[in-house]
């Protein structure tokens, strides 16, 4: 039978590791016409097209959903919807203010946040492990890195939520609409505002560099507040379920191999399964013309488990190499944020096995994950915790 392959199928989302391995063997160039992409499954595709700025262009963004396959999704997306010149500028702008010494000094605050909610959920014994913790406590840190008063942190987390939920139409429902006209607004508020009473926070910084607009500013920090929370959130989630599931490793993980359990389950559940691209000029690929224009899907999840890189890739291994991962990209595109997520990750996870006995329960029952074509992961983890 052919293989077929759409990141909508709610049966493919649950475990699409089969199908990638089959397109790795046996469709290493699909196309799905009627969803309208082509997709690159294998590791080595894969590396050179996000290290392709030149034929694979990022100007209509990473998001394969047909609402967000758009030349104006630098608006809400920054510079991670750009090429050069363009990008090489605001990259370049935003790597001033995002300087690794304003990440280092966040250590304090992520592990007072952290602490908060991990006591939380022991003291009620069963919670949701992402609503709970694992959701709150990136948009927390980031909202503090921007400077947004807690008063106004859970307005920010609704909207932002309503925003990340996948319409199989592609469209925008009207709650999004509403939640990204409220978002723009604020965060339009927040810039002005720093124009007039800067402070120590990114936001000051960026606008007192003096080489960004209000719009380029405001674009960047939906980018940063969206897609830099929901890849923290995927990445704790994936670590403490696979732990769970692998309790070897798990054992590992609380004897404290923390770094190693973040790598591995950035390799083995990537928060960011596939990042889209714009075929700039007609190409060959497998022996296949491709037109350009073509939406390309580059399959990060499937480039993760590739057993050409990585033997017994669907084995959750905390002792293997993960040097070549492409969790975060490759090449200009890497994700800047990519410390920042890790050190977040690090510094929970550490919280836990402090906190936490390793004998932690998951209701697999209870399990429910994303729907929407970039991002897999758990949005909901019912777990049962004891002290340690």
């Amino acid at each position: 039978m052919e293989v077929v392959y759409t990141p909508y199928d709610p049966s493919v989302n649950d475990d699409p590791y089969p199908v990638y391995a089959r397109l790795r063997r046996e469709a290493p160039l699909y196309h799905n016409p009627e969803a309208g992409f082509w997709a690159l499954s294998r590791h080595a595709d894969v590396t050179a097209a996000l290290t392709d700025s030149a034929r694979f262009s990022s100007d209509h963004g990473p998001m394969i959903d047909p609402g967000a396959w758009t030349p104006r999704a630098r608006a809400y997306l920054s510079f991670i919807a750009m090429d050069p010149p363009d990008h090489t500028r605001m990259r370049a702008v935003v790597s001033r203010a995002f300087t690794p010494r304003r990440i280092a000094a966040l250590e304090p605050m992520i592990r007072e946040i952290a602490r908060s909610y991990i006591h939380e959920g022991l003291a009620r014994g069963t919670f949701d492990f992402t609503a709970d913790l694992a959701a709150k406590l990136p948009l927390d840190v980031i909202s503090e890195l921007m400077g947004v008063p807690s008063s106004r942190r859970i307005k920010v987390r609704r909207s932002q939520s309503v925003l990340l939920k996948h319409d199989l139409a592609g469209t925008l429902t009207e709650a999004g609409l509403a939640s990204l006209l409220t978002l723009g607004d604020y965060y339009a508020s927040v810039v002005a505002e720093r124009r007039r009473e800067p402070r120590d926070d990114l936001v000051s910084a960026l606008v007192a560099d003096g080489d960004l607009t209000d719009e380029e500013i405001v674009a960047f920090l939906f980018l940063l507040i969206g897609a830099g929370s929901e890849t923290t959130t995927h990445l704790l989630g994936a670590a403490w379920y696979w732990a769970w599931r692998n309790p070897g490793q798990r054992d590992l993980a609380f004897g404290g191999d923390i770094t190693r359990w973040v790598e591995e389950s950035l390799r083995y559940d990537t928060p960011a399964h596939g990042t889209a691209r714009r075929l700039a000029e007609p190409a060959e690929l497998h022996g296949t013309p491709v037109p350009k224009d073509a939406k390309m899907w580059l399959l990060i999840g499937s480039a993760n488990r590739d057993e050409e890189v990585f033997p017994d890739p669907d084995v959750y291994d905390l002792g293997r190499d993960t040097s070549r991962t492409l969790s975060f990209g490759v090449g200009r595109h890497y994700c800047l944020g990519a410390a920042l997520a890790r050190l977040e990750a690090r510094i929970t996870l550490e919280e836990l096995t402090d906190a936490v006995a390793p004998g932690y329960h998951v209701h697999e029952e209870g399990i429910r994950r994303t729907s929407h074509g970039n991002f897999r992961g758990l949005v909901s983890l019912p777990t049962t915790v004891r002290p340690a």
